[in-house]
């Protein structure tokens, strides 16, 4: 009788995984794999669970599935693994959700063969010809731009009644990168770019995966690709680059790699002179070392602080300041005259680089009280954050934070009321009930605390 009751519970506890994987609940699903569910349950259709996740582009569910043991490389009646359907359907989130122990460690060489080429079939022939060539139907495709993972966006394709997602060349670097195949950055940069004509091009799932794998790169051939990369004709290519070194600048003074920060340096260095794409030199100065306080930064940053795009100039006011020390008097005029910019993320950076300078002066001061007064919110949200930043207590700071208390924005008379609590005014009070009450997400809210401090020390028992 007992055996027979665990049995029940275990079909029970397969039941209801079924369901909860059909119902895309992966907090159910990982409720029941600790309780003892098998990650491999089959369902009525004789596949297991994963392949129920991997249809229906359930990455979460999926994960969950994996971390629980299911078995992503599992042999299926059709000769298929769950791993393989994922990347035949397209969907490089997917993949990354079964890729998450070493692959490398486990997939025989002729799966790993088998699984490249799968993807890049996909990926040469193009996602809606290849739906042509299975479906038998010559019309054109169903396209529609879906999310794929938390940040990225990928072409969902539809003909003949068959779906696909068309993240293939995403997919085949990820899974060179999870091989150890080193991928020429000739072909990373292809892949990236193969729709340049798109405003948003680097929120697509290829152009990510080929951003991040050259980022990790760090062998001196990489190096010298990335050098004549550089140079390419094609602004695009050289945003790419921009980008990818971005992202690879957490890497820049690890041990052991002193040539390649070394290199890292003199590069950006050099190609912030001589870039003459606004949209990429604005890439290249936002990750050049100028940017955290390297050598000659204001003679860069001035050299710039009347370029003609506006998002070149919003990275100036980066260079225009060293950390601790005040502003020089060629700084100081750039910067007061940027503080006039026709473009809202100028003076946005203005006001947090005179936020950050040593000490205020009356020309700095008064060029950020006119950016509390600014006609774009978001600016005199940051003006008035540089101003509680700076601690300057001039009476004309302390009647700018009492100004934002008549905005409509709550978060404006939030800035303004944590301003006023920074310096200790005594009309801090009155202003705290003017913010409101403050919804879910402020539970560690910097403004929010401070006001409640400001309350706590100023309560009559403590007077």
């Amino acid at each position: 009788m007992a055996t027979a009751g665990y049995g029940r519970r275990e079909e029970s506890r397969s039941g209801r995984l079924v369901a909860a994987v059909q119902a895309r609940d992966a907090d159910v699903v990982r409720a029941l794999l600790e309780e003892g569910a098998d990650p491999d349950t089959v369902g009525e259709d004789g596949l297991p669970v994963l392949c129920v996740a991997v249809a229906a582009y359930d990455e979460p569910v999926a994960e969950a599935l994996v971390q629980g043991g299911a078995d992503q490389y599992r042999s299926l009646p059709d000769g298929t693994t769950p791993l393989l359907r994922a990347v035949d359907l397209g969907s490089p989130a997917m993949v990354l959700a079964l890729l998450l122990d070493e692959p490398q460690r486990r997939i025989p060489h002729g799966m790993q063969e088998q699984l490249l080429a799968l993807a890049g079939q996909w990926y040469e022939t193009g996602a809606a010809e290849e739906l042509r060539r299975r479906s038998g139907v010559p019309g054109p495709a169903a396209v529609l731009l879906v999310p794929d993972g938390e940040s990225n966006q990928i072409e969902q394709i539809s003909l003949g009644g068959l779906t696909v997602r068309a993240g293939h060349g995403a997919i085949l670097t990820w899974l060179e990168r999870a091989f150890h195949i080193s991928t020429p950055v000739d072909e990373l940069a292809a892949r990236a770019l193969r729709y340049p004509e798109e405003e948003d091009a680097d929120s697509h799932g290829d152009w990510f995966a080929a951003c991040f794998t050259l980022s990790e790169r760090r062998d001196k051939d990489t190096w010298a690709a990335v050098e004549a990369l550089r140079h390419h004709p094609s602004p695009a290519h050289r945003g790419f680059l921009a980008a990818a070194l971005g992202i690879g600048a957490v890497f820049v003074g690890r041990p052991g790699l002193d040539w390649y920060s070394d290199a890292y340096h003199q590069l950006l260095a050099a190609w912030a002179a001589d870039e003459t794409d606004g949209r990429v030199l604005a890439k290249v100065l936002s990750v050049c070392p100028g940017h955290h306080g390297g050598p000659d930064n204001e003679a860069l940053g001035l050299r710039y602080a009347d370029h003609p795009d506006p998002r070149v100039r919003s990275e100036v006011p980066y260079y225009l300041h060293t950390r601790g020390v005040g502003l020089t008097p060629a700084a100081t005029t750039a910067l007061l005259s940027l503080a006039r910019d026709p473009e809202a993320d100028v003076r946005a950076a203005v006001c947090e680089v005179l936020g950050g300078a040593r000490d205020l002066t009356s020309e700095t001061r008064n060029a950020l009280l006119a950016l509390v007064r600014d006609p774009d919110a978001g600016v005199r949200a940051t003006a008035a954050g540089a101003l509680s930043g700076s601690g300057d207590r001039a009476p004309a700071v302390a009647d700018a934070f009492v100004r934002l208390l008549d905005e409509d924005d709550q978060l404006l008379r939030l800035e303004g009321a944590y301003g006023l609590a920074k310096l200790d005014d005594p009309r801090t009070g009155a202003a705290s009930e003017r913010v409101g009450p403050l919804g879910p997400g402020f539970e560690h809210d910097h403004r929010a605390g401070e006001l409640w401090y400001w309350t706590w020390r100023n309560r009559p028992d403590r007077a």
